[in-house]
């Protein structure tokens, strides 16, 4: 068991004003693995002081100097990327493989990403007789979640650093550990004290202060639209900014021409991917009626040979989430080809791979963001209909379209509500902006675009 017994302040380890803790529960078997403060109100008041200290110096500071100490950071994380993997496995469930290969891998692409947008990006333009320049917005409170701990971390941080700004990270308190390890990078990379601070702690607690505190100028948060709209309406009150990456479901369009093997095997693989923990999953496959059985054969093959292998989910209430949406599509008339609410083990938070058909668009488990290995298979008439039902919900994340040729899928695509589309299998790219549609968020992540929501403009008039 591995126990913190400090949060991260001002660049030092110190106690959490309360004696309180968290219980790390590892989801594949529920034993208890570590522990950290549950630092309360008082410690975000501390590190929100910290952050406000050390803004004007770090504001000051050249990009290039900036840069400098991001390509510092990815070389601290590099170093730690095996234990960064263990660390993932081990309080979120994942597999090893995919800790590796996802977990691990991907916030170091991020990280190097935003190392190399700091020494290259301009922040500052001419405009016509104007100066303008784009300045950090001041102090970010980041409230990150438990799925993909350390990229998001690492999304939010690392633009923020890049910017100039100072940061106070909430971590998810079901998934804390990865975080102290990326504190730890932090500090061995000569990130001066007080410009990035780690308050580990309860949501409704730690998470509500942060948000609330006067001294925070952006609350950058990524979770449940429930919560998200909460911090909103804070952050409203107080009219500062916000950047929010909510829920999605996402619509995996399959066109007639498309490989239908291919997208429905790729299309299972996605949603299957973290346990189906992921808030940009295609959990929406769309099928024209004339190949739909093929289809459903196929995506029930495919999510079979899964088995328990996509690891647990997050805790015990996920899984009795996801059980409960699976019992009301079984309930509202959807077919079960896969999976179901039984549990594959009988310790740990594990759920089936499920796969439902005959799946109609008003269903709750068409309707609604499950959160777990869980695939709905929806028919279309004609390419209209397909549009009405990918655009037919309040979220916009992500999506998918396949087709023979490319630009087939592309004028498809450039229809959907949403704010990410991947065509016929497209590689992740972390410059690409990603961010939501309606109620999916506000703001966008990653690249030069995520790099924007941490800056301010200002103008000079000559």
């Amino acid at each position: 068991m591995k126990a913190h017994d400090a949060l991260y302040i001002d660049g030092a380890w110190r106690p959490a004003a309360s004696g309180d803790v968290i219980e790390v529960v590892n989801p594949a078997d529920e034993q208890v693995i570590g522990k950290v403060p549950a630092g309360g109100a008082l410690d975000i008041d501390t590190a929100v002081r910290a952050a406000r200290a050390a803004l004007p110096a770090w504001a000051a500071t050249p990009p290039a100097e900036r840069a400098a100490r991001l390509a510092a950071l990815h070389r601290a994380l590099d170093g730690r990327k095996d234990e960064i993997a263990a660390t993932v496995t081990a309080e979120l469930g994942s597999p090893p493989k995919f800790s590796e290969a996802v977990h691990a891998a991907v916030p170091l692409a991020v990280a190097a990403s935003f190392a190399e947008l700091a020494a290259r990006h301009s922040f500052e333009e001419k405009v016509g007789n104007s100066t303008v320049l784009h300045e950090p917005i001041g102090v970010v409170g980041a409230i990150t979640p438990w799925n993909y701990p350390l990229h998001q971390i690492v999304a939010k941080v690392a633009p923020a650093l890049a910017a100039g700004c100072t940061i106070v990270l909430k971590p998810a308190e079901d998934t804390p550990l990865v975080a102290q390890l990326f504190a730890e990078a932090v500090h061995e990379a000569g990130v001066p004290a007080g410009v990035f601070n780690l308050v580990t702690g309860l949501g409704p607690v730690a998470g509500q202060a942060l948000a609330e505190h006067p001294g925070v100028d952006l609350v950058s948060f990524t979770g449940s639209t429930a919560v998200g709209r909460q911090i909103g309406a804070v952050a409203g009150a107080a009219v500062k900014k916000v950047a929010l990456e909510l829920g999605g479901k996402s619509a995996n369009v399959i066109l007639p021409s498309a490989d239908l093997a291919r997208a429905v095997n790729v299309g299972v693989a996605n949603v299957m991917s973290n346990s189906g923990q992921t808030c940009s999953a295609w959990t929406r496959m769309l099928v024209h009626r004339d190949q739909y059985a093929e289809a459903v054969e196929l995506a029930a093959t495919a999510a079979a040979k899964y088995g328990d292998r996509i690891g647990p989910v997050v805790s015990a209430k996920q899984r009795a989430r996801v059980r409960g949406y699976i019992e009301k599509g079984i309930a509202e008339g959807a077919r079960l080809v896969a999976g179901g609410p039984e549990a594959p083990r009988e310790r740990g938070y594990f759920v089936s791979p499920t796969v439902f058909a005959d799946v109609t668009p008003e269903m709750t488990i068409a309707q609604e963001e499950i959160f777990g290995p869980v695939l709905t298979i929806l028919r279309y008439e004609d390419e209209e209909d397909a549009l009405r039902i990918a655009n037919g919900t309040v979220y916009g994340l992500a999506g998918a379209v396949w087709a023979a040729e490319e630009a087939e899928a592309v004028a498809f695509a450039r229809r959907m509500d949403t704010g990410q589309v991947d065509i016929n299998g497209g590689r992740f790219n972390p410059l690409a902006p990603f961010g939501g549609y309606k109620q999916s968020g506000v703001g966008r992540e990653l690249g030069s675009h995520g790099l924007a929501e941490y800056l301010q403009t200002k103008s000079l008039q000559f």
